[in-house]
């Protein structure tokens, strides 16, 4: 089965909403257009020209990045310059650009998920929060006999989840009247004469950003072909979002164990490193990419050392005053840990829904240091 684009757009947005971006970013689909079929899928933190040359061999025509491809407004398109350039040859070859930003950065399974995963945190949090899941309810009557139907559709579509308690919904019996009329197709009664069916009021929870996609697999599964339904808001606290997580290691090690630990697991070419190397580091902070603005927020935490990059020299004396130790493995070794962990949700995905479309790394080093 051939995949669409805007099926693997629905896919991402999934993952990270793009109303969760922050107000000065640029995240969606910059190149290209959402229709058509998507051959080979390329992930990366970057897209340049040696990335865009990549694609071309490998025959790629999606690549999703992390970094905006068009980050500040484009002026002028001028084709004998850098920009211009790139644009002109991923129209000549079909390669649309899809870029996952900030919201990336926030959302569970994102960047910050990835980089805490890949330390080894257990118990994470968000560390600073930004926003939280909404909720939604919605009712619709089924006919007696084919709420296992819908039910099973509504969960599998993401609704009817509490905690890690799925299909959770409440049903009570009453009676729907209807009355068919001219050109209808009525599962049950007449047209002209009014209807009284036996039916079920059943009620679930949705996550907002998932009520189209449920309330979709809902008419799917159900029997009529005008389904009654009701969609309302709720004020319940839905699960944070937010930039960085706090976490605990699994056994406590001095800084410089750790710091020996995290190069090795972020495959960063240097650290660098404030704080007392023989302090013993039980709680971890981390926040991919540039994360000096997060130091009161991971000592306020109880964090004994933050994980990040892009760090400052007046950021630093900030930490040391705190009290904060601070592992600085650069915003490419923070960030570059999503790129598997996205590969790995997009297969997943495409897997349950059929497809077998090919998704690859890419093997483009876009970090512009180098280190003498």
């Amino acid at each position: 089965m051939q995949l669409n684009a805007q099926t693997l757009i629905s896919y991402l947005e999934e993952l990270a909403p793009k109303r969760l971006a922050f107000d000065w970013d640029n995240v969606g689909l910059q190149l290209g257009s959402p229709q058509g079929t998507v051959n080979k899928i390329l992930l990366t933190l970057d897209v340049n020209s040696a990335v865009l040359q990549e694609a071309k061999d490998e025959g790629v025509d999606f690549i999703v990045t992390h970094h905006p491809f068009i980050f500040r407004p484009v002026s002028a398109l001028r084709t004998d310059l850098p920009l211009g350039s790139m644009i002109k040859t991923a129209l000549n070859d079909n390669i649309r650009i899809y870029a996952a930003h900030t919201n990336l950065d926030v959302a569970a399974g994102g960047v910050n998920d990835a980089l805490a995963a890949r330390l080894g945190l257990t118990d994470t949090k968000v560390l600073r929060i930004s926003g939280r899941q909404q909720y939604e309810k919605i009712v619709v009557f089924v006919p007696q006999g084919y709420q296992d139907n819908v039910r099973d559709a509504l969960s599998a579509a993401g609704a009817g989840w509490i905690g890690n308690y799925s299909h959770c919904t409440f049903q009570s019996q009453g009676t729907g009247t209807f009355m068919p009329r001219e050109g209808t197709n009525p599962f049950s009664g007449q047209q002209g004469k009014l209807e009284y069916a036996d039916e079920l009021r059943l009620e679930t929870i949705v996550p907002s950003s998932m009520r189209n996609r449920v309330v979709r697999a809902m008419k799917k599964a159900h029997p009529y072909e005008e389904v009654a339904y009701d969609v309302y808001p709720l004020l319940n606290e839905g699960e944070p979002y937010g930039l960085g997580r706090v976490g605990k290691l699994q056994e406590a090690c001095t800084l410089q164990e750790f710091a020996s630990y995290t190069k090795k697991q972020l495959q960063a070419d240097t650290l660098r490193i404030t704080g007392d190397y023989t302090k013993t580091i039980n709680k971890v902070a981390v926040c991919g990419g540039a994360g000096g603005d997060m130091i009161h927020a991971a000592s306020f935490a109880g964090a004994d050392v933050l994980v990040t990059g892009d760090l400052k020299y007046h950021e630093a004396q900030e930490a040391e005053t705190v009290g904060l130790a601070i592992i600085d493995a650069g915003h490419d070794a923070t960030e570059r840990v999503v790129v598997p962990a996205l590969r790995t949700y997009l297969e997943e995905k495409l897997r349950a829904n059929g497809y077998s479309t090919t998704i690859m790394e890419s093997a483009v080093e876009t970090a512009p240091w180098r280190y003498f």
